[in-house]
């Protein structure tokens, strides 16, 4: 199976390229038909996130924020061009080298596919089938790529450099009259290697010609791909759905809750602007007439829940602001909203929970898990299994059809998304994703406050200026903000209202005289049991961030 080719470095970088566009093009309606975990590229993103160290994954959301999947997508991507390119490469030299890798790529994807939850023999269908369409697109580009072999070709179609006809001057012999041998006819057809190097040269008309067919494949499959794993069907569902009214509203949000400060976060966050950290390459699309909540382990009733049995539950309605533990001091992974569900504690009771149970080990669509506290859950605060989310269904995105909301906790312990089990269990029996690499068992809320005006960096004008922002200590509540400037001495902030002590908290500071220079301004809040937030700084692993949010500023 040796490859006769002898192509150039940037034809068979070509080649293995669309061989590689081909392969994922192909595997993407074939992930459609079976699932989208399936898909080896997100296989093996997810695969990634699970055994990447905490430390690389704090700093991932540290730098890239919300956009950290999407860049290892990207880096995914690009590494599988590379290695594409180098298929080509090989291919070039031998056939066999490139079916090879073809093949070591369809090793790792099925590997990656096969460590996915849930996952069964007919997930490898995806990757076998690109890698399957890899094969034959590599084939069939080296084969149009070549050009004719010189002693196949006829006479009139070869012309060396040897071949080239001599412009002969008066008085030259002609060559049949030096007894050297019969003159080659003269040549139009195109040129060729010089004898005794390369034997094949490129044909460009046949590569262009491939690789148009090749990418038309590609870009086929994967429009294809995309109708088949699109959002669509799973978006009408969530669009058509009718939210119950709740058996226990809400008071309306006070008038006072949101101080209305441009530039200041506003006390309910929108659902598009919540910020959104979990290990979902791709955000599970859960249809609503399948899912199911399992509920089992340590109980004497395992209980099995519809969603139209959830619906039928009495809902209550909570405002509830919610942290990630990865929010480093000042950071922008909180948000607040009105949420609607039914009490987790309620449907606990139901299934009877035994003595000696102190955890709720919690599993979403996607397999990611989560560790919580049991004693949180029945202690009296509005943990909900979440349907809605300010007055909407749950938004993809943030867990839909149904999550976990529990206040006074970090999220990796309690706001398990598209939750579809619970085990009543222990924490000396089990561990949760994110404690077995290295984070507490136990997460409450740590007491934090933020300035969101001025910015750090920014350039204002001289005289009053206006300090505001917000604080948090969920199910303890803010009693009071103080604010520093210069390291001077600390000065109460005006609070807005708070509906309840699971909320954030706006404050303000409108009275201060600033003058021309730099100024740097701190921030602490004291929550309802007396605690003031220490300035000691502490990453945030392995139970959150601590210190005081400070911002420089230039008036001038």
């Amino acid at each position: 199976m040796r490859s006769d080719n002898r192509l150039p470095g940037w034809a068979a970088a070509l080649i293995g390229l669309v061989t590689g566009a081909v392969a994922v093009g192909v595997s993407l309606p074939a992930a459609g038909l079976v699932k989208a975990s399936a898909f080896p590229v997100v296989a093996v993103g997810d695969a990634a996130v699970d055994l990447a160290p905490a430390g690389l994954k704090d700093f991932a959301i540290r730098t890239f924020g919300e956009n950290d999947k999407p860049v290892l997508l990207a880096g995914i991507l690009a590494v599988m061009a590379a290695l594409a390119v180098a298929v080509g490469v090989f291919a070039a030299r031998d056939l066999r080298y490139g079916l090879a890798g073809l093949a070591a790529f369809g090793a790792v994807g099925v590997a990656a596919v096969l460590t996915r939850p849930g996952a069964g023999p007919a997930d490898v269908i995806p990757t076998v089938a690109g890698v399957a369409a890899g094969a034959i697109a590599l084939r069939a580009l080296l084969r149009r790529a070549s050009a004719a072999r010189p002693d196949d070709a006829r006479p009139e179609e070869i012309r060396s450099d040897d071949a080239r006809p001599e412009k002969t001057r008066p008085g030259d012999a002609h060559p049949k009259e030096t007894g050297l041998g019969d003159a080659r006819p003269e040549e139009t057809g195109p040129p060729v290697m010089r004898a005794g190097r390369d034997r094949y040269a490129v044909n460009r008309r046949g590569l262009l010609t491939g690789v148009l067919g090749g990418a038309a494949v590609a870009g086929v499959s994967g429009l294809a791909g995309r109708a088949l794993t699109s959002r669509s069907e799973v978006s009408a569902a969530r669009a058509g759905l009718v939210l119950p009214r709740p058996a226990a509203p809400a008071e309306p949000i006070p008038a006072g809750a949101d101080l209305r400060i441009r530039g200041l976060t506003p006390f309910v966050t929108p659902g598009r602007d919540f910020y959104r950290v979990d290990t979902a390459i791709v955000v599970p699309q859960v249809d609503p007439r399948d899912w199911t909540l399992r509920i089992g382990g340590m109980v004497d009733r395992p209980v099995e829940l519809t969603l139209a049995d959830l619906l039928k539950r009495p809902l209550v309605e909570a405002d509830v602001t919610l942290c990630c533990v990865s929010n480093p001091v000042g950071g922008p992974y909180a948000g607040n909203a009105r949420w609607l569900g039914a009490r987790l504690a309620d449907v606990l009771r139901d299934a009877g929970v035994r003595s000696g149970a102190d955890m709720l080990l919690s599993t979403s669509a996607d397999g990611w898990t989560c560790g919580t506290p049991l004693d949180v859950v029945l202690d009296g605060r509005e943990a909900l299994l979440a349907v809605a989310m300010n007055g909407e269904a749950l938004p993809v995105d943030h867990g839909f059809p149904v999550r976990q909301v529990v206040p006074g906790l970090y999220g990796y312990v309690s706001a398990t998304k598209w939750v579809t089990e619970i085990k009543v269990t222990r924490f000396d029996r089990d561990t949760a994703y994110w404690t077995t690499r290295g984070w507490a068992e136990k997460g409450p809320v740590k007491t934090q406050s933020r300035i969101d005006l001025p910015r750090d960096g920014a350039r204002v004008p001289p005289g009053r200026t206006v300090i505001a922002g917000v604080a948090w200590a969920q199910h303890r509540g803010v009693d009071a903000v103080e604010v520093r400037i210069d390291g001077g001495s600390w000065r109460r902030a005006r609070l807005a209202e708070a509906p309840t002590a699971d909320t954030w908290r706006q404050w303000v500071v409108d009275d201060w005289d600033a003058v021309r220079g730099r100024h740097t301004i701190e921030v602490r809040a004291t929550d309802a049991t007396g605690h003031t937030q220490t300035a000691q700084r502490a990453p945030v692993m392995p139970d959150g961030a601590t210190g005081l949010h400070t911002v420089t500023v230039t008036v001038a």
